[in-house]
C-alpha cells in the first residue's frame, strides 16, 4: 500500500540506507544464533566485514544498542545480550496482551482486511512453510519475521505493528541458542501460516484468534521445556486457552462469559488439559519440535531425509535472494558485501554461550 505526498498525487519512496542493511544484517544474524550471546565487536570489524566506511558501521551498532538488541561497552565495542528466561516471559507476556487486545477490539469493532496486502502475505506464508519444512534455521529466521510483519500490517496500526516486530526479534535471540542445539528441525515446525492466511482471507475472527493462540502455547511451550522452566510461571496462559472472541461464550459475544467448569478452546472436556491439533507442532516465533509423550524417544531425521532438507533450504535461499550468509542481499551494495559471517573469536577468548553478566539493556 503506497504513501502519498502533499499533493497526493506522487507516491513516497522509501529507501533503505547502508545503516539500515548492516543493522537489517546484523539483526538476522542474532536472531539465528549465528551471533551468539556474549559476543563481541568493534565498529572497525562491522566495517571491514561489509566493506563500507565506518560511519554507517557505527550508526548501524548504535541504532541496534539503541533497541536493546546490542549492549554499548565504553572501549570494549558492542556486545550481543544474553536472554534470559524472564525476558522471554515478559516479551512473550507483552506480546499475548497486545493481541488479546486487538481481538477483543475486532469483537466489538470489527474492520476490514486491506485486500491489497493478501497477495504479498499469502507469498510470505508460503516461503514461511516451505521454510519450516525445510528446517534450514537460518532461511527460517527471516522467512517468519517478514511473514508476522505482513501480519501485523493488517491492524493498521504502525506503532504496534513495530513494536511487535521488535519483541518477535527478541523471541527469535533467546531461541535461537535452543534450536542450534537440536540434530535437525526439517518436519517439526509450525507450518499452518497458510491457513492462518486463509482465515484471515475469508475474515473469519475467531478462527484466526484460535490460530494464533495454538501458535503462541506451542511457542511457550516449546521454550519452557528447551529451558527447562515451567510453563505455568507465564502469567497470560488463560488468555490462550480461553475461548476466541466472537464465539458462544467467547469475548465479545452475545451469550455472556463462559460457564464455570466449560471446557476451553484447546482443553480436553475431561481432563481440562490443554491439547493440541493432531500432527500440528509449537514454534519459538517460528520453529519447534512435535509435542512427545514423556519417555519417548525423538527419532531424528534419515540422512537422506537431512540431504533433501538442505537441497529445499538452498533452493529456497537462493528464490529469496539469500547470501553466503544467508542474509538478504541490499539491492544497492554490490553483492558479496552482505552475507558473510563474522570471524570466530580465537580459541579460549570468547566461548560460544557465555553467561552474560548485565541484564539484556532496554528493559
Amino acid at each position: 500500500m503506497f504513501g502519498t505526498g502533499a499533493g497526493g498525487t506522487r507516491p513516497v519512496i522509501q529507501r533503505n540506507s547502508l545503516r539500515e542493511q548492516i543493522a537489517g544484517a546484523l539483526r538476522e544474524e542474532m536472531m539465528a544464533g549465528r551471533l551468539a550471546a556474549g559476543r563481541n565487536f568493534t565498529v572497525k570489524e562491522i566495517a571491514e566485514l561489509y566493506g563500507v566506511s565506518a560511519t554507517p558501521a557505527r550508526e548501524a551498532l548504535v541504532d541496534l544498542a539503541a533497541q536493546g538488541l546490542l549492549r554499548a561497552e565504553h572501549h570494549r565495542g558492542f556486545t550481543v545480550p544474553e536472554f534470559g528466561w524472564d525476558d522471554f516471559r515478559e516479551i512473550f507476556e507483552s506480546r499475548v496482551l497486545i493481541t488479546d487486545s486487538y481481538f477483543r477490539r475486532l469483537a466489538v469493532n470489527p474492520g476490514q482486511p486491506d485486500d491489497s496486502r493478501l497477495p504479498s502475505l499469502r507469498r510470505r506464508a508460503d516461503a514461511a512453510v516451505r521454510a519450516a519444512r525445510a528446517g534450514n534455521l537460518d532461511v527460517m529466521v527471516g522467512c517468519d519475521r517478514r511473514f508476522w510483519q505482513e501480519v501485523a500490517g493488517l491492524l493498521g496500526n504502525r506503532r504496534i505493528a513495530d513494536y511487535l516486530d521488535w519483541l518477535r526479534v527478541q523471541s527469535w535471540m533467546f531461541a535461537a541458542r535452543y534450536l542450534r542445539s537440536m540434530p535437525q528441525l526439517g518436519g517439526v515446525c509450525w507450518d499452518s501460516h497458510l491457513d492462518l492466511v486463509d482465515a484471515i482471507e475469508a475474515r473469519d475472527v475467531p478462527r484466526v484468534h484460535r490460530i494464533v493462540c495454538e501458535y503462541n502455547l506451542f511457542t511457550v511451550g516449546l521454550l519452557a521445556e528447551l529451558a527447562g522452566q515451567q510453563v505455568e510461571t507465564v502469567g497470560v496462559l488463560p488468555l490462550l486457552t480461553g475461548r476466541p472472541v466472537g464465539t458462544p461464550g467467547g469475548p465479545g459475544a452475545e451469550h455472556g462469559p463462559v460457564a464455570a467448569g466449560a471446557p476451553r478452546a484447546g482443553e480436553d472436556a475431561e481432563s481440562g488439559s490443554v491439547s493440541r491439533p493432531e500432527g500440528a507442532a509449537r514454534t519459538p516465533g517460528g520453529p519447534g519440535p512435535e509435542q512427545r509423550e514423556p519417555g519417548t524417544a525423538h527419532h531424528p531425521a534419515e540422512p537422506g531425509d537431512r540431504g533433501r532438507e538442505r537441497d529445499l533450504g538452498r533452493e529456497l535461499g537462493r528464490e529469496l535472494g539469500l547470501g553466503l550468509g544467508l542474509v538478504p542481499q541490499p539491492r544497492s551494495v554490490p553483492y558479496g558485501r552482505f552475507g558473510r559471517r563474522l570471524p570466530e573469536p580465537p580459541s579460549g577468548q570468547l566461548p560460544e554461550g557465555r553467561p552474560d553478566p548485565h541484564r539484556a539493556p532496554g528493559r
